[in-house]
């Protein structure tokens, strides 16, 4: 029971750190595949009483969903996720003032909210495919989609206690070598989370927060597995069987926990229009995102799950292809309160001189709502050769715009479309998949443009330096000691 109350909640005389590194000792074995979970809530906000896992149990992707569901049936929806690149334990152990250097702490933010939050609940030991597919679970018990903040852009978004939202904060971790660097880059995550919690407070807006990472930090040594192993001796005959037991149940758990990361990550089919039983047309797209303005508030809609997925067909009615134009129309329904609903991509085809080849080019991007029309205009920058698809990171109309209205009065002033590593081919689709992909990256990055000059400027400055030298010439004639002086006549 003393076990248990120790992961369940931090006194006020301990501190995060100790508490962890504690903990850790009774899974020393599998450190290198768990990753720590906090969860804590705003001031004023508590969390249901739920049963902890006992010392050394990992937490797998069924348990860590159901640890989800009971605390968010009534904590604040609103969901803070702080999801850093890599953590362990020894990260806190290590750099958490572990021997009452709270001075010398890199988490004082962290600790702060725990030690202030009514019920916090602390994990340990979380299998990292279960971590991994947290932002999953989260958007589908909450019913929305994550939404990627930086601090400077939460304080101009205002929240409302009754709407859920998931706001996810990407940390970074350092992996070099330097001890002290990691250190400050983690001390800088901390004044990330307390920067982001400062903001919320002074919005009055009750939270959740969630802290962990999407993949161990640290991995056990071989020398140190094998010393381990050593240190067991006779006694591990003994417990073979259940050695292997263990393990057995640690890989399923992992496979069942990948399986759910590559369905969250949004491995699914694309959207495929077919004219005559054969393919002509193929979309595909991480996120499918579309904003409405009203009341000086933008109220956003995701379309992904309605698009893609197993066991989502979408409605293509109004779609066709031909030689030189092509267009897939998606249907949907009650959409941002609009009864019908279509996203539009009309593209063509056609010869061009000077390549003397072939290019399609998305014309334009249609939302019809209602007998209205928002058209943004795409053929400008959204094109490609006619036997590729055409792929970019990001597509929308407001960041880094590819797409634009049609004129300063369209409707699509007042719409937002946001398109995430998308990709389409409207023309030679051949065998149901996307043929040679042409980015919308650039070759030239403007790192790569500023080395070029560099090096043309030292080119020309040593070209210089070398044309100088080469321009002298040596005296032809030198005063001989032994000799008489040379003589130079002052006159003609």
């Amino acid at each position: 029971m003393a076990a248990e109350r120790r992961m369940r909640m931090i006194s006020g005389r301990g501190c995060v750190s100790v508490f962890l590194a504690v903990l850790c000792t009774f899974s020393v074995g599998t450190c290198d595949e768990q990753v720590p979970l906090m969860l804590w809530t705003s001031e004023g906000s508590g969390l249901p009483s739920q049963a902890v896992p006992a010392a050394g149990h990992i937490v797998g992707v069924t348990q860590l969903s159901s640890y989800l569901e009971t605390a968010l049936g009534s904590a604040p929806r609103n969901v803070l996720l702080f999801l850093q690149d890599k953590m362990s334990i020894e990260d806190f152990t290590m750099y958490g003032g572990a021997f009452g250097n709270k001075q010398d702490s890199a988490f004082p933010n962290l600790e702060g909210a725990l030690l202030s939050s009514p019920s916090p609940l602390v994990l340990p030991a979380v299998a990292w495919p279960a971590s991994s597919a947290v932002i999953g679970q989260l958007q589908d018990q909450l019913d929305t989609s994550p939404l990627y903040m930086e601090p400077e852009t939460l304080s101009q978004l205002r929240l409302n206690a009754s709407t859920p939202a998931l706001l996810v904060f990407r940390l970074p971790y350092s992996t070099r070598s330097d001890l002290m660097s990691a250190k400050e880059v983690l001390n800088g995550n901390d004044e990330v989370i307390g920067q982001v919690m400062s903001i919320m407070k002074s919005q009055s807006v009750p939270y959740t927060a969630v802290y962990t990472a999407m993949r161990p930090s640290r991995e056990l040594s071989p020398s140190l597995s094998m010393d381990m192993e050593a240190g067991v001796g006779g006694g591990r005959s003994l417990l073979q069987y259940g050695d292997r037991k263990r393990e057995r149940d640690r890989q399923r758990e992992r496979e069942r926990g990948e399986k759910l990361v590559k369905e969250k990550t949004g491995v699914y089919p694309p959207v495929e229009f077919k004219e005559g039983g054969a393919g002509c047309i193929m979309l595909w797209a991480d996120n499918l995102t579309v904003s409405v303005l009203r009341g000086g508030r933008w109220e956003r809609h995701d379309l992904t799950s309605l698009t893609f997925g197993e066991g989502v067909t979408p409605r293509l009615q109004g779609s066709l292809c031909n030689q030189s134009h092509s267009s897939l129309v998606l249907n949907y329904e009650n959409i941002l309160g609009h009864r019908s609903f279509k996203l539009v991509f009309a593209m063509s085809q056609r010869h061009y001189k000077v390549s003397a080849r072939r290019w399609f080019a998305l014309d334009a991007v249609e939302i019809e709502y209602d007998g209205q029309k928002a058209t943004f205009n795409g053929s400008r920058n959204v094109y490609a050769p006619a036997e590729y698809s055409y792929r970019c990171q990001s597509v929308t109309n407001f960041r880094y715009p590819l797409l634009v209205p049609r004129t300063s009065k369209d409707p699509a002033n007042q719409w937002r479309v946001s398109f995430t590593d998308f990709q389409i081919q409207g023309f030679n689709v051949a065998g149901g998949e996307f043929s040679y992909a042409s980015d919308c990256a650039g070759f030239f990055s403007p790192g790569i443009w500023m080395g070029l000059l560099t090096s043309l400027l030292m080119l020309m400055v040593l070209t210089y330096g070398l044309h100088m030298i080469m321009q002298l010439h040596t005296m032809d004639r030198f005063d001989d000691p032994k000799g008489p002086a040379i003589a130079v006549p002052q006159t003609d």
